[in-house]
């Protein structure tokens, strides 16, 4: 329908001159480059016929061949969000002219934290526009950037799909966590698959899979966010022309991975959500073909896999497998095991913002080396203690409270001097090592409040008659 109402319908008011080429009219924005490429994908095979140009822009890649596609003209743009964004903030794209907006995969961008993107990607495009938007799940996010973005929508709900597909066999196999990459390569060496997926809940467990079972001779690939998007494209079409034997993938990266010929879908670990089962599973058994789902629960994992089955509305049997000696010696070395701090890590998805140091530091108090006992055996029963000497007040930072008040009051006006001279004062700039604020604000208090005639007054006691006029309550130290 998209396609049909871009060619029947010419806009009404075109912008003229160059700049026109910058305007688009339809744009999908999804959440993972695979699914941007795969849109971009169909919307040519649909409209070959039509005159309509079509790109998909995302990250990974160089940014100059899709500002020279953009630059060309094009109807239709698929998007990841983060690089729509660099585009039009470089004015390389607009979005003005926008009447069709479709938000794929919304609860996937949701969850990926990409919400105040997509606020700002609306707030570009007309509000005389058509929003269309896909999801899942209908949340209280959901729905809460439904009402905000759409006026009396039409709500169309296709009944949620609770039970795989019936051309898919399910098998649960129990296996202690350790053993589950023995379990992995024992069933790809005796059944002798051509064509699997295998899913990871991390993307470090993905690459230790991968790498072992290419240890094993074993034609593998792994594909996630933190492999470039050429390396995804080389191991996506790897394996669709048979030169990979396994398919390694995250979640995330599954998105908009469509291959046909996938016999078996193995869970390496166990999804934490019933609705990341249905989709996995999903990927084999389809057009009437069937296929073979396997998922490997740990012990750990029993909470996770009785939500599926309250899900599914139906008890899955376990079992082991047959062929598989449980009682055999483990032979993995670290590789394959799905580190949980990486996985609680990986979910941590909308993270809260890094603290910025504070430049004022406090140093720890000064160690006191205590002296050697006079003899290796005191009468008393312990070590002679030599007194320590006094130590002089650290030139840089002072635990008082009058020295931190003098930091606080000059701080402001220290930093406006420095700003205004970019790297501190021109006496004071040294192109090899230029001073940075933390050691040019240091330099500066150091040298309006401390006299090189210590014996007139200590540094530390010039300060406190500065700022109190009255005699410091910092104790004399004595040398």
């Amino acid at each position: 329908p998209i396609l049909q109402r871009l060619s029947e319908h010419k806009p009404t008011d075109e912008p003229q001159g160059k700049k026109h080429k910058h305007f688009i009219r339809a744009l999908v924005v999804v959440p993972t480059r695979e699914l941007a490429l795969q849109v971009d994908e169909s919307v040519k095979n649909y409209g070959r016929f039509l005159q309509i140009k079509s790109t998909a822009v995302y990250g990974g890649i160089s940014l100059n061949p899709q500002i020279q596609a953009i630059s060309k003209g094009v109807d239709f743009v698929s998007a990841t969000p983060g690089r729509l964004l660099d585009l039009i903030q470089q004015k390389n794209l607009n979005l003005s002219s926008v009447e069709i907006l479709v938000l794929d995969e919304a609860d996937r961008m949701l969850d990926m934290g990409f919400l105040p993107d997509v606020k700002r990607i609306i707030s570009l495009i007309p509000k005389e526009r058509q929003t269309l938007m896909f999801s899942a799940t209908m949340s209280k996010e959901i729905q809460q950037l439904t009402s905000s973005i759409q006026h009396h929508p039409t709500v169309i709900q296709i009944g949620e799909q609770r039970s795989p597909v019936e051309t898919v066999t399910q098998h649960i196999y129990t296996i202690p966590r350790e053993k589950k990459i023995d379990l992995l390569l024992h069933i790809l060496q005796t059944e002798q698959l051509d064509c699997v997926l295998v899913f990871s809940r991390t993307k470090r467990g993905a690459d230790k899979i991968q790498k072992r079972l290419e240890r094993n001779k074993i034609k593998a690939t792994a594909i996630h966010s933190d492999r470039s998007q050429a390396q995804r494209i080389r191991a996506l079409e790897g394996f669709k022309a048979g030169r990979f034997n396994v398919l390694v993938a995250t979640d995330i990266a599954a998105r908009g991975i469509d291959v046909e010929g996938i016999s078996h879908v193995i869970n390496f670990d166990t999804p934490v959500y019933a609705e990341d089962y249905i989709h996995r599973i999903g990927r084999t058994g389809r057009a009437s073909s069937t296929g073979d789902a396997l998922t490997f629960v740990s012990r750990d994992e029993e909470d996770a896999l009785k939500r599926i089955e309250r899900f599914i509305s139906r008890r899955l049997e376990r079992k082991k497998y047959p062929t598989f000696d449980y009682n055999a010696k483990h032979s993995d070395d670290g590789h394959g095991e799905t580190d949980e701090r990486e996985e609680v890590r990986e979910r941590n998805f909308q993270r809260e913002p890094r603290r910025e140091k504070n430049f004022i530091q406090e140093k720890r108090k000064p160690f006191v080396q205590r002296g050697k006992p006079s003899s290796p055996r005191p009468s008393h029963g312990f070590p002679e203690r030599s007194k320590a000497k006094p130590q002089r007040p650290s030139n840089t930072f002072n635990d008082s409270s009058d020295w931190q008040k003098l930091i606080i009051e000059n701080e402001s006006r220290i930093k406006k001097e420095y700003d205004k001279n970019e790297r501190g004062a021109p006496q004071e700039r040294d192109p090899n090592n230029p001073l940075g604020f933390e050691q040019y604000f240091l330099n500066r208090l150091k040298r309006k409040y401390e006299t090189k005639n210590e014996e007139k007054a200590p540094f530390w006691k010039k300060i406190a008659q500065k700022k109190n006029k009255r005699k410091s309550r910092i104790s004399p130290v004595t040398r």
